[in-house]
């Protein structure tokens, strides 16, 4: 987490950090990157004793420009109109789609530790006159603007354009207006049929005041208009805004040269993708945002995104595959490496740094004892959760060797109701997974003579134990056989899946046979090894 830290010890005195968000539609898992991004930066600043401002803005004078989630009957009607006034397509009682949408992504920030200390509404900021005095310089500097497009952008605009979109008397829409003329206090606008491809205009012209809410700047100057109106001194963005001639450079220079402002700080971060492709839920790549908190706990949805650096790219591909397994278990190693365990293969560089910058909790007592804490590993919960007589707290102790405390009890409690939504959700057909209890599956009768002798020998390692043993100690038990028996281990866990499940694959074995009675796993192990065959077991 060095950038976060670097980021915080490069500024002085009071800092305010934004975000805003189109609400077009179903917000995608990926748009939260920004926002867990934007907390971790204030934690870092704050932690370094700087007053800090948090704040998310909702763009919601945007015109409506994608059809896919209003209904055909609505698509003539609302495409081009401000999200703010297009009707909730939802009967859930929200004012208008934009708050709908907005809402429902909002919603999942206080579960991931994410609190602004305001939410502003562009509608709402338009409307209180909060805008005028930069719609009146960008009208004023329109000349400045266009050549700051051609400049910066490549972008060639007439001579008679002004950077600024009225929203139509007549109709209501304005994403097909056009900006002509400025003649101090008032603007000529046309609404037209074919501005743009995805709206038609009502063909209404006229001079009109832009201020109180009744135009809206373009985008770019939108942007740098917010920057001035709650004084913005940082504000990450996304990769597509950050390349070069793109709409950040646009708007810093803006900034700049129209608005004589210097603009924020950028900390530009790249998308989660799915299969080497950006997320976006309208092209049905990627799972509602809101969807996908009820699957993984807020800790470890923040891990994913903080886990890498912002600017580098996070593949994630939940639905069918064992990312969200592996998630789990890559936060476990790091929580075991802030309490100072012994951890396996390679880490982030300052695991403690990423875990504090993780979990919800703030202060460092608080911190230490989640690190600290007992969690049962999320493949082993959910194997459990399959299975109709296991209890997953008296397994969780037996792993442990102890009592679990109120923390760990809770950690596990989040984690099973986990690992419940992602078998019903997203996990792939193999890890649902069935003990045949009901006699030796016939896929045993495949194994071979090696095979047979390693279970024949983890086996009589087992006899006489008479209670059950942990899952690491099982799993310890059988790579300590794999050596005795000169097997590979790929072969050896094969031969303990053909014989419990009837599959070549599953679970951790360890765990899976410490989740069992004790004389089970001894009976089915010598049962599956020959049914009362000779089997030579090397010693």
């Amino acid at each position: 987490m060095d950038w976060a830290d670097e980021l915080a010890a490069s500024v002085s005195g009071p800092q305010v950090v934004n975000d805003s968000k189109t609400p077009s539609g179903t917000v995608h898992v990926g748009s939260l990157r920004g926002p867990v991004i934007l907390d971790v930066i204030v934690r870092a600043l704050r932690t370094r004793g700087l007053p800090t401002t948090l704040l998310y803005g909702v763009d919601d004078l945007d015109p409506m420009d994608a059809q896919a989630l209003l209904t055909p009957d609505a698509v003539e009607h609302e495409m081009g109109r401000p999200l703010a006034h297009v009707p909730d397509q939802e009967p859930d009682g929200h004012a208008s789609y934009a708050r709908h949408h907005a809402q429902v992504f909002i919603d999942t920030f206080a579960g991931l530790g994410i609190h602004p200390d305001r939410y502003y509404w562009m509608s709402e900021v338009y409307a209180a006159g909060d805008v005028d005095p930069y719609i009146r310089l960008a009208l004023d500097r329109a000349d400045r603007v266009r050549e700051i497009y051609r400049r910066v952008a490549h972008v060639q605009h007439p001579d008679e354009w002004h950077p600024i979109q009225v929203i139509c008397e007549n109709c209501g829409r304005v994403g097909t207006t056009i900006v002509t003329k400025w003649d101090g206090e008032r603007v000529w606008y046309e609404c037209r049929p074919d501005l743009v491809k995805w709206a038609r205009g009502c063909g209404r012209s006229g001079w009109i005041s832009p201020f109180g809410g009744r135009a809206k700047l373009g985008w770019n100057l939108e942007w740098a208009a917010q920057w001035g109106i709650f004084g913005v001194t940082i504000e990450p963005c996304g990769k597509d805004l950050s390349t070069a001639g793109g709409s950040r450079d646009r708007s810093d220079a803006i900034a700049r040269e129209v608005f004589e402002r210097e603009p924020p700080i950028n900390v530009p971060y790249e998308f989660l993708n799915v299969g080497g492709k950006k997320m976006s839920t309208s092209k049905g790549r990627g799972a509602a945002a809101h969807t996908i908190a009820e699957v993984i706990p807020p800790e470890q949805l923040r891990f994913l995104f903080i886990r890498t650096r912002p600017n580098s790219a996070i593949e994630f591909d939940p639905d069918g595959t064992d990312a969200i397994p592996r998630l789990f278990d890559e936060f476990d190693r790091v929580a075991d490496a802030t309490a100072g365990r012994e951890v396996r293969g390679s880490l982030p560089p300052n695991p403690d740094r990423l875990f504090a910058y993780t979990v919800l909790e703030t202060d460092p007592t608080s911190i230490a004892a989640c690190a600290g804490a007992f969690r049962l590993p999320f493949g082993h919960v959910a194997f459990l959760a399959q299975q109709p007589t296991a209890d997953v707290f008296a397994t969780a102790e037996a792993e442990k060797g102890d009592l679990l405390t109120d923390l760990e009890r809770e950690i596990l409690d989040e984690r099973a109701r986990s690992a419940r939504a992602w078998l019903d959700s997203y996990a792939p057909e193999s890890a649902r997974i069935r003990v045949r209890r009901d006699g030796l599956p016939a896929e045993a009768a495949e194994l071979d003579g090696v095979q047979r002798a390693f279970l024949a020998a983890l086996a009589e390692g087992a006899t006489g134990d008479g209670e059950s043993i942990s899952g690491a100690a099982w799993q310890a038990r059988i790579f300590d056989t794999t050596k005795a028996q000169a097997i590979p281990a790929g072969r050896a866990f094969e031969a303990i899946y053909r014989a419990f499940l009837g599959r070549t694959n599953g679970p951790r074995a360890g765990w899976l046979l410490a989740s069992l009675e004790p004389e089970f796993v001894v009976g089915r192990l010598r049962e599956a090894a020959g049914a009362g065959e000779t089997v030579e077991v090397s010693r």
